[in-house]
Formats: structure tokens, sequence, C-alpha cells
């Protein structure tokens, strides 16, 4: 049986599918992290909680993809932002459902699961 209170990446990515949004906070230390990371980078400790997190936060940067990785090739332009959450961490995501004129610095989202056939990633939407 597995320990409810751990967080693998493929636990975070079942929640995710989910509709979830997970980290990981140090009893050690008190860091919050994500996604899922064996060792604190603060403190090298092994103990951590999972922690919900709410998905809203702020585009910290962003690119446009035009040249995308042949999986990826059909979806071409498309933008993928570092977003800082409002707990504190970033977490990278593809931008959806927002014009890709209207992306700025600061522009409020939302996170939002991309689930294709067995797939999921984390994507961000008006928030």
């Amino acid at each position: 049986m597995t320990d409810p209170r751990v967080v693998t990446l493929k636990h975070f990515f079942e929640r995710v599918r989910a509709g979830e949004l997970t980290g990981i906070r140090c009893t050690k230390c008190g860091a919050l992290e994500i996604p899922p990371r064996e060792l604190c980078p603060t403190c090298q400790a092994r103990a951590w909680e999972p922690v919900p997190l709410a998905g809203e936060g702020t585009i910290a940067s962003y690119t446009v993809i035009r040249v995308a990785p042949r999986a990826h090739a059909a979806d071409v332009p498309y933008a993928i932002a570092a977003v800082k959450l409002k707990e504190g961490p970033s977490l990278l995501g593809r931008v959806q459902d927002i014009p890709l004129e209207t992306l700025a610095i600061g522009l409020p989202v939302r996170f939002r699961p991309i689930v294709k056939d067995a797939q999921t990633a984390i994507g961000f939407g008006p928030a």
C-alpha cells in the first residue's frame, strides 16, 4: 500500500488529470514546491506533505511556439508560459483559450488540465 502523503510525478499527473493541482511542502523548512521532487532545494530534506493549490496566478514570462516538435506541429502557433502561482511557486504550462496577441506579463490565469488520450499536461486559461 502506498503512502497517501507521497506525491510522485505519476500521482501528480493523475491529480492534474482529475483537475487538481497539488504542490508539496517541506515539513522541515516549510518550502513549497511544484512539481514534486525528491529533495527539498532549500534544506535538502526528504520530508514532504501534499498541499492542494488553487491554480490561480499571473504570467511571469511566456514564449510563442511557431516551429514545434513533430507531435505538436499541427498546434502551432501556441504559447507556453511560466506562471507565478498565488501560493508562491512558478510552473510552466501551455496557454489555452487566450488569444496570443493579448498575452502579457502579469496577465491573470487559472490552471486547466490538458487531457488528450493517455497524455496529461499542465495548461492555463483565462482567470
